[in-house]
């Protein structure tokens, strides 16, 4: 019996996350922390004179990024690659640097206590020990877990910074050094500022607004398309009057921040005020079904889907509901059924749907908590949604290329039931002269199938 209940102990004690995946056959890990999200994708540019392991490079939203295949830098055979073949990708940070790392299979998150990583062992004799971070047996499985920050050890001295070599990372591991922004008119998705000649014809005001989206673009990595453009345009007129004429255009971050700042729909980010929650159940239609199906993509760190959880419980009492809560953020979806309620908003309207725990924090009950399933996912990429009663998608497509925004709201109409609805951005809309019905509650809007 005391051993059984120090088992269960040992186990709930969880530090220390990591991604599994595999090369070879091999179990490996990294530490989540340096996993910025997982991608699929082949589609790399060439980069000549570049180490055999060096694919190229990749445009990851606007970002372009270096590919390493690990199992060519741990000189671990492969089949002969096909131009069109598809890799299974994790992106990973080392300081301020993102790489692409290539690798046979990406398998699940798995929690562990750090203390029972044991050292690297020079057993694993076809990988150097210096790579390997220690080895953790765990589901019956011996991961070995290996240092990103040896294996791109990316750090710009002083010196090479005051030479002009922000634009560069030294990788100590290959002894290489690659420009970061190499051969970026081979992208396809590369930002370019409009050509001087081509606007000689349009007036001031036109080709300020024109630099203002580039600059939305490359800054903010923020696309202005039929679905944001009205609200864009409306706030660049706003813009241009209180910065005077000639002064419009963004010079930073910070302005781009500035331009931005009343685009973000109310509580982004943060817990729903009563207010806002109150708007969200005004607009919801009525809906006797009994399972409710809802999509949230781009859930963040769950305050959002959880807050909707609420609001939908409120809404429809007799009804079984589902979010499908996305998010491309792996650290996000880890901890997202971890998330505590501050006192404050315990107190608040969220009451009815929290409990107290042990510790004397607050965090969802049960039914709250039964109702928001959090999964690791791409909304670019197709899914296995069943068909939904509500996509609820704010400021989501506005941070997707174009080309992206139409593919998901495709993916929208696919999967939304004939009575479903639509809730964006409070600056995003289906667009004018489409087949999308527009219904507007105080300041909340729904858009729904004609």
């Amino acid at each position: 019996m005391q051993e059984a209940m120090e088992d269960k102990e040992n186990v709930s004690v969880v530090d220390y996350k990591m991604v599994t995946f595999s090369l070879a056959g091999k179990d490996y890990a990294i530490d989540i922390m340096q996993v910025k999200e997982i991608a699929k994708t082949g589609r790399f540019t060439y980069v000549p004179n570049t180490l055999p392991f060096v694919l190229g490079v990749y445009n990851l939203r606007g970002e372009i990024i270096p590919i390493i295949d690990l199992r060519l830098f741990f000189n671990i055979d492969i089949p002969t690659r096909d131009d069109n073949s598809v890799e299974n990708m994790l992106i990973v940070s080392v300081g301020d640097q993102l790489f692409g790392v290539v690798v046979d299979a990406i398998d699940k998150v798995i929690g562990i206590q750090k203390s029972k990583i044991q050292p690297p062992h020079p057993l694993f004799g076809d990988i150097n020990i210096k790579y390997i971070y220690g080895v953790v047996e765990c589901q019956d499985h011996l991961y070995i877990l290996l240092d990103i920050e040896r294996i791109f050890n990316a750090r710009i001295s002083a010196k090479d910074k005051d030479n002009g070599m922000d634009n560069v990372y030294v990788n100590s591991s290959v002894g290489e050094v690659m420009p970061t922004q190499m051969n970026t008119q081979a992208v396809s998705h590369t930002a370019s500022k409009p050509d001087a000649a081509a606007l000689k014809q349009e007036t001031a005001s036109e080709q300020d607004y024109k630099f203002v989206v580039e600059e939305l673009r490359n800054l903010k990595k923020f696309y202005v398309s039929d679905i944001n453009e009205e609200w864009v345009k409306a706030r660049f007129n706003q813009w241009s009057s209180e910065k005077g004429a000639g002064n419009s255009q963004l010079q930073s971050e910070k302005d781009a921040d500035e331009f931005l700042g009343p685009f973000w729909s109310k509580c982004n980010g943060t817990w729903w005020t009563k207010q806002y929650a109150d708007e969200v159940y005004k607009l919801l239609p009525e809906n006797n079904a009994k399972q409710i199906v809802v999509w949230n993509p781009g859930c963040g760190k769950g305050i959002e889907s959880y807050s909707l959880a609420c609001v939908l419980k409120r809404r429809y009492p007799n009804s079984k509901i589902r979010i499908y809560a996305h998010e491309i953020d792996l650290l996000n979806v880890s901890n997202a059924p971890l998330l505590s309620i501050p006192d404050t908003n315990a107190n608040d309207w969220y009451s009815p749907y929290v409990t107290r725990k042990v510790s004397g924090e607050y965090t969802f009950n049960q039914e709250i908590k039964d109702i928001v399933m959090f999964e690791y996912h791409d909304c670019t990429n197709s899914n296995s949604l069943p068909m939904v009663d509500i996509v609820f998608a704010r400021d989501v497509l506005s941070m997707l290329p174009v080309e992206s925004q139409n593919m998901v709201v495709g993916d929208f109409d696919e999967k939304l039931k004939g009575n479903g609805i639509i809730i964006l951005g409070a600056g995003e809309s289906l667009g004018k002269g489409s087949n999308w019905g527009e219904k507007t509650v105080d300041s909340l809007t729904y858009f729904n199938k004609q």
